[in-house]
């Protein structure tokens, strides 16, 4: 049973956002204002994304400050499986026992048995893995819902939220749309949004970034006709068609800056160097009362070095394709 709750002084890391939606804080690593979930308070309440294991905690506790018993929630949504969205699903299965998990096709295995992404996680990050991330708790097969192209949720009295698959920054991410409101939940599809500057750059890291499918993914997003941007990193935007424009001008100049450097030859560090004095220097720099350990994890996730390994692992691909397109084409005319 909902309880009336009064949101004209909500609790620090709760942020209301009008038709019964909240954003919620998931303090991941401890820091703020790094990754956002959403609660959805509606007949059958939902969370879109739930962090890392050390937020579920974090978000059962605002469920319940929020007029919720954990027994009330009925979904969870991830928008894909990486560990700062979904690092924390097999102990939200546990916390909130009535609600069902749903997350793309792709990703829906991993969730059941996460070793293999554990494993893939540990290579990339190392020692840090621990501290940022936590350990990743499987969750019950039969608890899982899996959706392909598209799917729908119901948040009952008629609202749902439908689901759009949305590659480009993984093979497993999908955006979601509130049919009640307007709102498109945009996982990483359309970038880091740092609320403290007002910039916004893409994320593109290995090994699923694919630029032609971010391109796709930016003209179906933005032929749905959002009234709001709910960006997982961090916060909700109403500026819907100029932060459009600005997360494709940005996804270009990442992947033309790499590019150029990689066409000539240069190596990681190069590439790196060059976004450095060509992309970021633009970026405004976080005013004083930005919290030091958020400034750093927002880089780790999002930063140039992530970024541009992204990128080349692409370029690379992409030159093996052709190249297997060419010798293909050479042999069928020979």
């Amino acid at each position: 049973m909902h309880k009336d709750v009064d949101v004209s002084e909500p609790p620090e890391g709760i942020v209301p956002l009008g038709d019964e939606i909240y954003a919620i804080d998931t303090m991941l690593a401890g820091y703020p204002g790094v990754v956002s979930a959403y609660l959805i308070r509606t007949e059958r309440p939902c969370i879109v994304e739930v962090g890392t294991a050390a937020s579920a905690t974090v978000l059962r506790d605002a469920v319940v400050r929020l007029g919720l018993a954990p027994e009330d929630l009925a979904t969870i949504v991830v928008t894909h499986i990486h560990l700062d969205h979904a690092g924390g699903t097999g102990d939200m299965a546990a916390l909130f026992p009535n609600a069902e998990i749903v997350v793309h096709e792709r990703g829906a295995r991993h969730l059941a048995d996460p070793s293999r992404l554990m494993a893939s996680a540990a290579m990339v990050w190392g020692d840090r893995l621990e501290t940022l991330f936590g350990h990743m708790s499987p969750t019950e097969a039969t608890r899982i819902r899996a959706v392909s192209e598209t799917g729908e949720i119901d948040l009952g009295g008629g609202r749902r939220l439908v689901s759009h698959y949305a590659p480009g920054h993984a093979k497993h991410h999908m955006g979601l749309v509130d049919t009640g409101t307007g709102d498109l939940y945009v996982g990483d599809a359309l970038g880091v949004y740092n609320p403290l500057t007002g910039d916004l750059r893409p994320a593109t890291p290995p090994p699923d970034f694919d630029m032609d499918a971010c391109l796709r993914t930016l003209r179906l997003f933005g032929d749905i006709g959002a009234q709001r941007l709910m960006f997982s990193h961090f916060g909700a935007l109403t500026e819907v068609e100029a932060t459009m424009d600005r997360a494709e001008r940005e996804l270009r100049l990442w992947v033309e800056t790499v590019r150029d450097s990689h066409d000539t030859g240069g190596d990681l560090d190069h590439a790196i160097a060059m976004v450095r004095d060509k992309v970021i220097s633009r970026y405004r720099p976080n005013p004083p009362e930005a919290s030091p350990g958020t400034v750093a994890v927002l880089d780790t996730l999002s930063g140039p070095e992530a970024n541009v390994s992204g990128i080349v692992h692409w370029l690379d691909r992409l030159a093996r394709e052709q190249e297997q397109a060419r010798k293909k084409a050479e042999e069928e005319r020979a």
